[in-house]
């Protein structure tokens, strides 16, 4: 199975068509945005069943600072809804796109409306080194500051991508925005970014979801632009799946010296209808879940690998129809 994934990525790039090696956990720097990498990446040998990734098979339309004029093309005008889709820690570039790949596909086996979708994906410069037990800190913290540091690529990726979304959801599209484990934390910093650079309320998402958010538990208590908040302002919907039995979010919390994790528990005052008003938001308890292989790695991966949570996250994207 071959599956396309249109991408941008702020790392530094030395050889477009080598997605193992050419793209580097350099990043570009913040004030370049023009040096932003745009591209289509095909990937092959993904099967659900067996959680199989697939591989980067082919890199074309190549572009700095936008995407191609084939890609817009077709992204303006997907026949499908969209999927757009942040990685988190210990991420390749390859890594990064064959997960997006492999999300398509399995949102997709669903069969349910919203699920088949075209895929954009972000790629922020993670170094793609494991953090493991007992933890290495300085991969992590390395990721953690590439995460933070890569606001204003993500902002720009986003002004890029708002006009593309506009006719797209013209046509009918829906689009969703994905963010995994530490991409929560690029999404903040690009969320406040978007806000500090003067832009205003642009309704881009129709849902956005923070699966095992690898940020403070607290990133929604500031008005916007000092936080998350500020996604209602981008977003109709906003779905948070957290699960106390996420081992990795423990060992993230001692690094960050006890601070608690988005995707731990959900956000501070998560109860609190008047902070997450039922209509936009919606929180998702996934701690009890265990219809996958339980590790300490996987225990952060259940958003793709329990059948049970992606078809909770399926027929979220199947909600509230946007007028």
């Amino acid at each position: 199975m071959a599956t396309t994934i249109y991408f941008a990525t702020n790392r530094v790039v030395t050889n477009a068509s080598d997605p193992n090696g050419g793209y580097t956990s350099v990043m570009v720097p913040p004030l370049k945005p023009q040096e932003i990498t745009y591209g289509t990446a095909i990937v092959d040998g993904i099967d659900v069943a067996t959680n199989a990734q697939g591989v980067v098979s082919e890199i074309k339309d190549i572009k700095q600072g936008g995407f191609s004029d084939p890609a817009m093309a077709t992204l303006s005008n997907p026949g499908t809804d969209l999927l757009v889709f942040i990685h988190g820690f210990d991420n390749t570039f390859s890594d990064a796109v064959s997960r997006a790949a492999f999300n398509r596909e399995w949102l997709a086996a669903s069969g349910l409306p919203a699920t088949n979708t075209t895929v954009v994906a972000f790629s922020w410069p993670s170094s793609g080194r494991i953090v493991g037990f007992p933890v290495l800190a300085d991969p992590y913290l390395a990721d953690q500051h590439m995460a933070r540091s890569s606001g204003l690529a993500l902002m720009s990726f986003l002004a890029n991508l708002e006009p593309i979304i506009v006719a797209a959801r013209a046509r009918g599209s829906r689009v969703t925005l994905l963010a995994h484990s530490m991409g929560n934390l690029a999404l903040q910093s690009g969320v406040e970014n978007w806000f500090l650079h003067g832009n205003g309320e642009a309704i881009i998402f129709d849902l956005t979801i923070l699966a095992a958010g690898d940020a403070r538990y607290d990133g929604f208590d500031f008005p916007s632009p000092a936080g998350l908040s500020g996604l209602v302002q981008l977003s109709e919907r906003v779905a948070i799946y957290f699960s106390r039995a996420d081992q990795v979010l423990h060992l993230s919390m001692v690094v960050n010296l006890g601070a608690k994790r988005l995707g731990q528990d959900g956000p501070h005052n998560r109860a609190d209808p008047n902070a997450f008003p039922p209509g936009q938001f919606s929180m998702v308890d996934c701690t009890d879940i265990r219809d996958f292989e339980f590790n300490f790695m996987t225990s952060h991966q259940y958003y793709r690998m329990s059948p049970q949570v992606r078809s909770i996250m399926a027929g979220g994207m199947a909600g509230p129809v946007v007028a």
